[in-house]
């Protein structure tokens, strides 16, 4: 298996912590969890203060599904939103993108 992470580092702007992560839910998450063939779209808070606010996680079959996945037209239009998302939302932010091999164990 296959998790992308959107790591999304910077500072949200005071007081609009709330007002962010409710946008996300009713605007990003939709769109995030039609990131098909996905077998897992996680959506990571900050529980602390820091300076990684909200982290994407994608988990993938494979490099195929993840590669069809990318070329959904949601995530064209999820990526064309985050400009206007991160001026409402932050006073400074990078989008980082990391890839790794996952091994899930439940028990």
């Amino acid at each position: 298996m296959l998790t992308r992470l959107a790591i999304f580092e910077g500072r949200v702007k005071p007081r609009q912590e709330a007002a962010m992560r409710a946008y996300v839910e009713a605007e990003l998450a939709p769109l995030w969890r039609q990131f098909q063939p996905s077998e897992e779209v996680r959506i990571l808070y900050a529980a602390e203060a820091g300076d990684i606010p909200l982290v994407l996680a994608v988990t993938y079959a494979d490099r195929a599904s993840m590669e069809a996945a990318l070329d959904t037209p949601a995530r064209y239009q999820s990526r064309d939103m985050l400009p206007a998302f991160y001026t409402r939302f932050f006073d400074e932010v990078t989008l980082k993108h990391q890839l790794f091999e996952a091994d899930i164990f439940r028990e």
